[in-house]
């Protein structure tokens, strides 16, 4: 049986009606979002042009009820910033970083060629400049906090991948109770970074058997996983999840993941689970 979801700032019981009439389904309305069933089509191309509500055909394997384990990229995703590009404007050198950035994040380049070109232009920078990144400039993207505070209380476990750095996950994964973190560690030599980064790099493959690690710790399938990602570089971790989610994201990524929030928040991954 196909299950829509539709949900968004502008989403109203009418308009869900609307919906739902036209794609000849019955429509059940919750507190923050619409589930619509039993429909006779599932084009969703031309209604997605017509209104501005994120509107979602769930997996059909997906079994909303048994999610045990959601894993997010961070920058862009869980977070409003790229701090490797905030941590490049310190040094002047802003545009040229953020111009690799999104060249990796549409698959133009590959990640980790990419990633040690903007690291090698960090080189001589203070660490604490670290700390100023992410205390002045990164914020968590709308419905962040609901959402994690939402599935955790439910008993999900919450887990953050980045092709960024360990200095900002494991601050995040304090500050938000996060069960399990991976990103990349940046040399640095008596109080400066060195353009290098420590060890193997976490790219699309490692985001992936990040994934798989997780599920296996906590004894469970990949089916029982949602992955949440923007970029280029998520697309094999969210391959591996029983459900992806593409939040904000590049075309590249929407194409290929089974949802895509564009009007919701970080919230909208609830509607998604159907949690109010």
């Amino acid at each position: 049986m196909t299950q829509i979801i539709v949900q968004g700032p502008q989403l109203t019981r009418e308009l869900a009606d609307e919906i739902a009439e036209k794609l000849t389904g019955q429509c059940q309305w919750r507190d923050s979002f619409a589930l619509i069933e039993n429909t006779q089509h599932a084009d969703l191309s031309m209604l997605r042009q017509q209104y501005a509500v994120d509107i979602n055909v769930l997996p059909a394997e997906f079994e909303t009820d048994n999610c045990r384990l959601i894993v997010m990229d961070m920058d862009s995703t869980l977070i409003t910033i790229e701090c490797i590009d905030e941590i490049a404007d310190f040094m002047d050198l802003k545009p040229q970083v953020a111009a690799i950035t999104e060249a990796a994040m549409r698959g133009e380049i590959d990640f980790e060629t990419s990633l040690k070109q903007r690291v090698a232009l960090l080189k001589g920078l203070p660490v604490d400049m670290l700390d100023r990144v992410y205390n002045e400039r990164l914020m968590l993207n709308p419905g962040a906090e609901l959402m994690l505070k939402t599935v955790q209380q439910a008993g999900i476990k919450t887990a953050l991948v980045s092709g960024g750095f360990t200095f900002f996950t494991d601050k995040l994964k304090k500050r938000l109770n996060l069960d399990f973190t991976q990103a990349n560690v940046l040399e640095h030599e008596k109080g400066y970074l060195t353009g290098k980064v420590t060890g193997d790099i976490c790219g699309a493959q490692a985001k992936a058997d990040f994934l798989i690690k997780c599920c296996a710790e906590l004894n469970i399938e990949k089916h029982q996983a949602v992955a949440i990602g923007d970029g280029a570089n998520d697309l094999l971790m969210m391959a591996e999840a029983g459900m992806s989610v593409a939040y904000h994201a590049k075309p590249k990524v929407q194409q290929a993941a089974d949802t895509a929030l564009n009007h919701c928040g970080l919230d909208g991954v609830l509607g998604l689970l159907q949690r109010p």
